[in-house]
């Protein structure tokens, strides 16, 4: 299985990029100055010539609280825009599997602990994440409903890790639906 890991040099890819490495996956990278991910016909040139079979969206734009209050505009054009050239490029490929990763800050900022996915959506988020938090939200409904459309895009959804949860670290809200399986390491959360 060929597997892109966009956002393979941040904390979270890079941990992803070391795991699927040690596993023996075959994985595709790209730097930020090899593949602008804000670049619509790049990202889609990209995913057509390369064709994985998988990929992970790791990728984002972050920054810290004083970033996140001094930009909050372009925080969510830039991760709105990642996201969707990401995800569109990837189905228009074929790709059959897409990893689409959460946040706890998708969440309402004063959730009860430990979260449960069914708070989502019903509270306020925290003001200093909000615009990051709007594009995840936006990009994990648009492709949850893609899927249940019947694409053929797969969508495995990884949310932080909830303390009462003993799941190695990930909860997957959303099973990929292909005829290969589940991702590498994936798996549902007990129904």
């Amino acid at each position: 299985m060929r597997i892109h890991v966009a956002g393979h040099r941040g904390m979270v890819g890079s941990a992803i990029l070391e795991k699927l490495q040690a596993r023996g996956a075959e994985t595709i990278t790209r730097t930020r100055s090899e593949l602008d991910l804000l670049d619509a016909p790049a990202v889609r040139r990209f995913m057509q010539a390369e064709k994985p079979d998988a990929v992970i969206l790791a990728a984002a734009k972050v920054g810290g609280i004083h970033a996140n209050n001094a930009y909050p505009a372009q925080f969510i054009f830039e991760n709105l825009m990642i996201e969707c050239n990401v995800v569109q490029s990837a189905f228009e490929a074929g790709v059959g599997k897409l990893l689409f990763l959460g946040s706890s800050c998708i969440y309402p900022r004063d959730a009860a602990q430990p979260m449960a996915e069914g708070a989502l959506l019903t509270g306020p988020l925290e003001l200093t994440n909000e615009p990051y938090a709007i594009a995840k939200i936006a990009i994990r409904s648009g492709c949850a409903r893609r899927l249940r459309r019947g694409g053929d895009l797969g969508l495995g959804d990884a949310a932080p890790r909830v303390p009462s949860r003993r799941r190695h670290g990930r909860r997957f809200a959303v099973r990929a639906r292909t005829p290969a399986g589940d991702l590498p390491g994936s798996h549902t959360p007990d129904a």
